[in-house]
């Protein structure tokens, strides 16, 4: 939709003044409309503004200040328009347009929140990555079943503490929603609220005010013993064998599945490999091969599989877990989970915690176990957050310590 004005110079009056044309156009629409009350000469007419130009000193003043004024609420109003007819689906048509700007009536937009997040999903497809679009999905669809629970509207202007409240009861109470996930719903709201006060779709703060942390979680890995176990087993099926060996590539790398997914034989050199990361949108990111990633290349060199055999996220996941069942990566191990102010432990064997993520976890937490310096880590996997990566230094001195007391400490001494 756009919006010019034009000054209809065949229309000037007896006392020299002409009146203001609005041009609405978009989606088909292309209307005139002459704003009421608001004329001025032409040589104090702005035309690449669309504005009334200020009288010079030795001439009566021209009022341009109301005038401007009337055409920036004209112009307002006509957005407003347009925004609550695409929120509510009304087909928008020149007389509906006329009938709007005619009657001045307040358009509320606050019954149409969860449309708004549907155009806030649209909007972003192109500017974020995949795995966020879906993120926004699915939250989306967690309030849409909320709101049709608990029967009721959601609206703008009903996002507010009360709103926190209830949602966060619904969620801990009835669905089972762990902490770190009702969160991750509230920032997500919070992003959406943010995008649609920008939109001016709304005028309400008060979901600035919500706060939700995400607890510390388990860093699940397999040893390096695990890893080299998984990578010399050979399996009795292609599905299993390409299964693991993409998975124990990201191990040796650090590459994130979507960067595996994306990996050409044009990003593969003698001892590295280049690549533009997805998530990150880093241009030319080097990474260095060692001989266990040069051998998973080099098994599907010249083959349809080439680069590396990568099949989609959901499968990978479903058929890494058979592998590392197969494997006997089964080592018993406990993860905890916040649900609101409830915690619960579960202690299952590891294979069921394996996905397609734990290989980078893998990647850096052997790395630094192994003595790579922190620094080269970093560099290699483009860790830029901190506070994430003291997690993986902590877990390799836990481990070097724990291996100095089972080492030296059971000596005895003679």
């Amino acid at each position: 939709m756009q919006v010019s004005n034009h000054l209809r110079k065949d229309k000037i009056d007896k006392d020299g003044l002409a009146p203001i044309r609005m041009l609405v156009s978009g989606d088909g629409v292309k209307i005139f409309k002459v704003i009421p009350g608001v004329k001025c000469r032409p040589n104090n007419w702005d035309e690449a503004k669309g504005r009334i130009k200020s009288c010079k000193k030795n001439e009566d003043y021209n009022y341009y200040i109301e005038y401007n004024k009337i055409i920036d609420d004209y112009e307002n109003r006509v957005k407003s328009i347009f925004r609550y007819l695409l929120l509510n689906n009304i087909k928008i048509t020149p007389n509906i347009i006329k009938e709007k700007l005619d009657v001045n009536e307040n358009l509320n937009f606050s019954i149409n929140f969860l449309q708004g997040f549907e155009e806030f999903i649209l909007k972003n497809k192109n500017a974020k990555t995949a795995r966020t679009i879906k993120g926004y999905r699915t939250v989306y669809n967690y309030l849409l079943e909320y709101q049709n629970q608990k029967k009721i509207t959601l609206q703008y202007d009903s996002i507010n503490l009360n709103f926190y409240e209830k949602l966060r009861d619904y969620c801990f109470s009835e669905k089972t929603t762990s902490s770190n996930y009702f969160a991750k719903i509230i920032s997500v709201i919070k992003t959406y609220m943010n995008w649609a006060f920008d939109k001016e779709y709304h005028s309400n703060i008060n979901f600035k005010k919500f706060k939700a942390s995400e607890n510390e979680v388990e860093v699940i890995y397999l040893t390096m013993d695990e890893l080299l176990k998984l990578y010399n087993f050979e399996f009795s099926s292609d599905r299993l064998n390409h299964v693991k060996d993409t998975y124990c590539f990201g191990c040796f790398t650090g590459l994130r599945f979507s960067d595996m997914e994306q990996l050409r034989t044009s990003n593969i050199f003698d001892n590295h490999i280049k690549i533009n990361i997805q998530k990150t949108k880093t241009i030319d990111h080097k990474v260095p091969l060692n001989q266990y990633s040069k051998s998973i290349l080099e098994k599907y060199k010249n083959t349809i599989n080439e680069p590396l055999p990568v099949i989609s996220n959901q499968k990978f996941n479903k058929y890494l877990k058979e592998c590392c069942q197969i494997a006997e990566i089964n080592t018993p191990t406990t993860i905890t989970r916040y649900y609101g102010q409830k915690r619960v432990d579960r202690t299952m064997p590891k294979y069921q915690l394996i996905t397609s993520h734990t290989a980078r976890k893998t990647f850096v937490t052997n790395s630094l176990v192994l003595g790579m310096n922190q620094m080269v880590v970093r560099n290699i996997t483009g860790h830029k957050n901190e506070s994430s990566f003291r997690r993986y230094v902590k877990i390799a001195d836990d481990f070097k310590n724990q291996e100095m007391d089972n080492t030296w400490n059971k000596i005895e001494n003679k």
